[in-house]
């Protein structure tokens, strides 16, 4: 998608922006830097999502799990966790979090991993603020989300629009916009001269 036309896009979305909720899975946004060779930046994605949701901070939304390391007990959030929860709250995104879980077991490599799915969290909230909105963002590509996009679509006729890299999109998605439940899927890719990590 060339630039011009995509500050078109963007021009038209700043007339509608006080009635758009973005939901950012930042887990998943997060897993698209291995492909895509660059990080985004939570500065650089702040930007791009007030241009798309103005007003009300409960409308940009950024959910993300709490990592208190493999003692789950110690009230202290690792190095990364920390970071990133602080840059989006400087930059004025609405957290919503729950803690991160360690699942130990020896045939994992690390003797664990870690888990933490908040889809539930974005699909209830997605409901919940369903009568402040009239457009929703969604910055994940994972096919769980149809469900609910679907339900919103048919039940309250909502504009839905998935933001994803190429390659970190579920099936589902794609015949989500072949459907008509999703009006356009954006790509990551095409956004870089806004979304790089510049600092």
């Amino acid at each position: 998608m060339e630039h011009k036309k995509i500050n078109g896009c963007l021009e038209k979305f700043r007339s509608v922006n006080n009635r758009t909720l973005v939901v950012v899975d930042y887990a998943n946004v997060v897993n698209w830097e291995a492909s895509l060779g660059w990080k985004i930046g939570i500065k650089e994605l702040s930007r791009l999502v007030k241009i798309l949701s103005s007003g009300n901070k409960l409308l940009r939304r950024f959910y993300f799990g709490s990592d208190f390391g493999r003692d789950e007990k110690v009230p202290i959030m690792t190095t990364f966790c920390s970071t990133i929860m602080n840059k989006a709250k400087i930059n004025n995104f609405h957290i919503v979090t729950k803690n991160v879980k360690y699942i130990f077991n020896n045939n994992y490599k690390k003797g664990f991993i870690k888990k933490c799915n908040l889809d539930i969290e974005m699909a209830m909230d997605m409901l919940i603020e369903r009568k402040k909105y009239d457009q929703l963002i969604l910055f994940s590509g994972d096919g769980d989300m149809i469900h609910a996009l679907k339900y919103l679509k048919e039940n309250y006729n909502k504009t839905i629009y998935v933001f994803c890299a190429r390659g970190h999109i579920g099936r589902e998605m794609i015949d989500g916009l072949k459907q008509g439940t999703i009006s356009k899927i954006f790509y990551t890719e095409d956004f870089n001269y806004r979304l790089e990590k510049k600092d």
